[in-house]
Parts: C-alpha cells; sequence; structure tokens
C-alpha cells in the first residue's frame, strides 16, 4: 500500500511540475508564424507512459491531413502562418524550400512563414500528419506554385 501512495505522489508531482516544463511564451510570439514551436516540444513520463505536448494555450489551427498513395499536394508557400507538421503513419516526402527528405513516424517538421513546402506520399498506404498552424490561418492564404490537380 505505501508502495502504491509513493507512486501516486509521484504522479503528482510530476503533474504539477509539467507546467514548469511548458513554454511561457504569449500568443504574440506566434502570431507571425515565425516562432519554431517544434522546439518547445516536451515529452512527460507517467506510470501509464509518456506524453509529448506541442503547444500550451496557443491560438492554433489543428487538422490530420491524410494522403492518399501516390498523391502529393500543391508545392506552396503562406504569408501569414508557420506550420509545424508531426509524421503519424508512414514515411511522408516532404519538401521545405531546398531541402527534401522522407519524414519518418513520430518525427516533428518545422514549415516557417513564407516557406515553400509540399508533402507527399510514395508508399503503398494511407499516410496522416499532424498539422499545427500558428499564425492567422486561412485556407486563401495558399499560394499555390505547383499543383498536379490545376487548381
Amino acid at each position: 500500500m505505501t508502495h502504491r501512495n509513493d507512486a501516486t505522489v509521484s504522479a503528482l508531482e510530476a503533474e504539477l511540475h509539467d507546467h514548469d516544463l511548458a513554454p511561457a511564451y504569449t500568443p504574440l510570439d506566434y502570431d507571425l508564424g515565425d516562432r519554431n514551436p517544434a522546439e518547445d516540444i516536451f515529452v512527460a513520463e507517467r506510470p501509464w507512459g509518456q506524453f509529448q505536448q506541442f503547444v500550451s494555450n496557443e491560438q492554433v489551427t489543428v487538422k490530420i491531413i491524410t494522403v492518399q498513395p501516390g498523391h502529393r499536394l500543391s508545392l506552396q508557400r503562406h504569408d501569414h502562418r508557420g506550420e509545424m507538421w508531426q509524421v503519424l503513419d508512414v514515411p511522408i516526402d516532404v519538401t521545405v524550400d531546398d531541402r527534401t527528405w522522407s519524414a519518418q513516424p513520430g518525427e516533428t517538421v518545422w514549415v516557417p512563414r513564407n516557406a515553400i513546402h509540399r508533402m507527399g506520399n510514395s508508399g503503398d498506404r494511407p499516410g496522416r500528419l499532424l498539422e499545427v498552424g500558428f499564425g492567422h490561418f486561412d485556407e486563401t492564404d495558399i499560394e499555390r506554385l505547383q499543383d498536379d490537380y490545376v487548381r
């Protein structure tokens, strides 16, 4: 019984101190989409496992994007937001400015405001990414430079 109480106290202490680990930035820090929030990610250990915290108390837009095998999104840029991508399932082909690579599941990618970027899936299964948009979010803020679907 004592061991269980000690574990409970340790878990409670960890939860109380997690807020000390969380970044203390104001929404203005992310307003223009210039700050790289991937630098602020932290992992908190728990008796049941762990969690990754990407953002805390910030105004963001969150999406899960699914890219079908053999497809890719337009080569694009945004004036008013930066994006953080977390690859969820399968490797995703990623381009950010002059760099292109295969981002692996669990990898976090930062796309700064005005960076030219694209994601695609050259695999044989649908691939998902968690996208967190920082800055003013509006779908009309997409400048398509190349688009396989002629939009």
